[in-house]
């Protein structure tokens, strides 16, 4: 929210992180309080301001491991580009009371 424009970036999965997510790992699942064979089956994206993706791959009983920290570049067309209504939504005024006073910390991701 405290940039109105959007981002695009495209993301290659190396082929370390393919054979990570085929390879069954023993591991003890806190939720069921179980023993089973688990696979790092997800891929989750962190998105910071100024573009900054970072990739996880993990899965629901295995930690994550890091897949990379990168950088997005700002999609040209902005946020309207899909023509569906959707809009940049400018913060509440007392977020935007912190962002003018703080600023973005950019970098610190």
């Amino acid at each position: 929210l405290v940039e109105p424009q959007a981002y695009k970036i495209r993301i290659p999965i190396p082929q370390w992180v393919r054979d990570e997510m085929v390879k069954p790992e023993r591991v003890f699942c806190q939720g069921s309080k179980k023993w089973k064979d688990d696979y790092r089956d997800s891929i989750t994206l962190g998105m910071a301001p100024g573009g900054i993706v970072k990739v996880w791959v993990g899965g629901a009983c295995l930690n994550y491991k890091e897949v990379g920290r990168f950088q997005a570049e700002v999609e040209p067309l902005g946020p309207h580009r899909n023509g569906n209504g959707i809009y940049y939504r400018a913060p509440n005024p007392e977020a935007q009371a912190y962002i003018d006073q703080h600023g973005i910390p950019y970098g610190t991701w």
